[in-house]
């Protein structure tokens, strides 16, 4: 296959493609036809091409937060991206809160416009756009703890659940959190939306105490765009109830989301408890700690 320059691409032993450029981490699963598959790999390459360079020339404004008019910005997937953060923008928020899970829609486009798939996934450094053709379904890993990444349960997710998108946030992941949460997975229609709500809800679990560090954000990256607000960098061992309180924050902002049809569900946890919101058929495993009540 011949690649397009600028991106650096390879082939997995398991058969998935990769996809990197800069802070951008595509692995990209695709199930179809022999001729189907190579036509969506190379589809997606060719969409990617170019990309990075195009939202970095429109970056201030990504990083500025959303006010009260829409802002104009030219590429589609820097569009996406304030079309998903708009339903925050009562909070802080800016554009680049769902960077990743636009991204990984936009490759996921490229592949779906094409005949042939019955399931493709593109993983943007968890952040996951999802296409299941009829019938078809998939299992996601839930991660407990982004500070270990490993997951200690599975959702199955078939077609008929209407979940586009699963993303993670927290503030031991890889983008600065305001709040405490050790891993908020939500899954909604499309990755960007995902990605937007799970922000914001990871924000959300929050609590004050001396075992909760935080730090400007600016401090940590010059370029943040989320500048001196504090975000935390350490959070100690916790009184179970304040936990537990910190979960119910969250999962009420999860609620409200999942109310106004942002969400399809949200997984909450914090030091070894859990909370889940959405009734949506999802089965998860090995989670005989989420809160009854909250399924």
């Amino acid at each position: 296959m011949a690649w397009q320059p600028g991106l650096n691409t390879s082939t997995l032993p398991d058969g998935r493609l990769l996809i990197e450029e800069g802070p951008i981490h595509l692995v990209i699963g695709i199930e179809g036809s022999p001729g189907a598959v190579r036509a969506a790999q190379q589809a997606a390459v060719q969409r990617m091409n170019g990309l990075l360079a195009a939202l970095c020339e429109e970056l201030p404004i990504l990083r500025t937060p959303l006010a009260d008019a829409m802002p104009a910005l030219r590429h589609p997937v820097a569009r996406r991206m304030a079309e998903a953060c708009w339903p925050h923008r009562i909070g802080f928020i800016t554009p680049m809160a769902c960077v990743a899970g636009a991204i990984a829609e936009h490759a996921l486009q490229a592949i779906t416009d094409l005949p042939g798939i019955t399931l493709a996934h593109v993983n943007n450094g968890g952040d996951i756009a999802l296409h299941l053709a009829p019938r078809a379904q998939l299992r996601v890993g839930l991660c407990a703890d982004l500070a270990d990444g490993r997951p200690d349960g599975m959702a199955l997710i078939r077609a008929e659940d209407g979940i586009g998108g699963v993303a993670t946030s927290g503030w031991p992941g890889r983008s600065f959190s305001r709040g405490i949460a050790d891993a908020v997975t939500v899954l909604a229609a499309r990755a960007a939306d995902a990605d937007a709500a799970a922000t914001i809800i990871a924000n959300a679990v929050d609590a004050d105490h001396p075992a909760v560090l935080r730090r400007p954000a600016r401090t940590l990256d010059a370029d943040s765009d989320l500048g001196d607000i504090p975000v935390t960098v350490e959070v100690r061992n916790l009184p179970p109830p304040l936990v537990l309180l910190a979960l119910e924050r969250g999962a009420r902002v999860a609620e409200r989301l999942l109310s106004r049809g942002v969400i399809r569900a949200a997984m909450l946890r914090l030091k070894g408890q859990s909370l889940v919101v959405g009734d949506i058929p999802v089965t998860p495993l090995l989670l005989d700690n989420a809160a009854p009540g909250l399924r």
